[in-house]
């Protein structure tokens, strides 16, 4: 797909924006927020060779992790051509019902971990999701835990944006640390008007700086997390580390529960393109 195309479906918004510049938003539930926003692209990924993910950017989880990627999540991930393929300019994780290595389930997750890592900026991706129950796409950071001294969630994690399958018009953003993870993370959803997350694409992204987190849906400022959001002294771990970009498609586990009799295989979630700026 021709990458100059791509960059003009935005071109508009681009144009309003000032590198730099701050601008008050109100939001969908009328919070005022202020934000610095970041269009000074620094790495991206527009899938436009044919094949297996770039593996000077992606790497791979494969397997089941411990208790199911800690989720208790039933698909085996792995590297193959069925379950992850770039192609007519897109990257495609598709689930597959299917016995695997003790799995009834194959999917795929890759990472930029060890590849490209950064602190801050603006990390925005366009999804088309799939539908169903039981079904959790996801694209998310996780801070730095190269060394082993620091574990989840002492390092941090930025959900930009997770969604259950059986609600297709509702996506979920949230960070996880010390003090707030897994059930007690700090997340706010936002419900598209109008229209389903599996019928078009979608731009998801997070501007992310010194003290917050502001969240988009189509250029859409629908949250922006700070420390004052935190429990009463719980330490924001998002200052700390450099953190690395994550996409993933996982079927069942504790966020949407398992697949249902009614929920249809194989399922994809398409992704146009990656990109962060600063």
């Amino acid at each position: 797909m021709n990458i100059k195309n791509k960059f003009t479906r935005q071109s508009l918004a681009k144009y309003l924006i000032l590198l730099g510049l701050i601008v008050t938003y109100s939001c969908s539930n009328d919070e005022t927020q202020t934000v610095i926003t970041m269009n000074e692209i620094v790495w991206a990924d527009e899938f436009t060779t044919a094949g297996a993910p770039d593996s000077s950017k992606w790497s791979f989880d494969i397997g089941t992790g411990q208790n199911g990627w800690g989720n208790n999540e039933l698909q085996y991930y792995t590297n193959r051509t069925e379950n992850i393929e770039v192609k007519n300019g897109m990257l495609h994780i598709k689930a597959i019902k299917e016995p695997y290595l003790g799995s009834s389930y194959t999917s795929a997750k890759i990472t930029t971990r060890g590849t490209f890592e950064q602190k801050y900026g603006r990390y925005e991706a366009k999804i088309k999701l799939p539908w169903g129950q039981g079904l959790w796409p996801a694209f998310w950071l996780l801070g730095d835990d190269s060394n082993g001294s620091v574990i989840w969630p002492q390092i941090g994690e930025i959900d930009i944006m997770e969604y259950r399958g059986q609600q297709p018009t509702i996506v979920h953003g949230s960070i996880h640390g010390p003090g707030y993870s897994a059930g007690e993370a700090i997340t706010k959803s936002y419900t598209l008007p109008n229209d389903r997350f599996d019928t078009d694409f979608h731009i998801f992204g997070i501007e992310w700086g010194p003290n917050y987190i502001n969240y988009y849906v189509d250029n859409v400022l629908y949250n922006q997390i700070t420390p004052k959001n935190l429990p009463e002294g719980a330490e924001w771990v998002f200052n700390d580390n450099n953190f690395y970009i994550i996409l993933n498609l996982a079927v069942g586990g504790s966020f949407v529960g398992s697949p249902s009799t009614q929920t249809v295989f194989p399922q994809e979630m398409i992704v146009d393109y990656v990109r962060v700026y600063k």
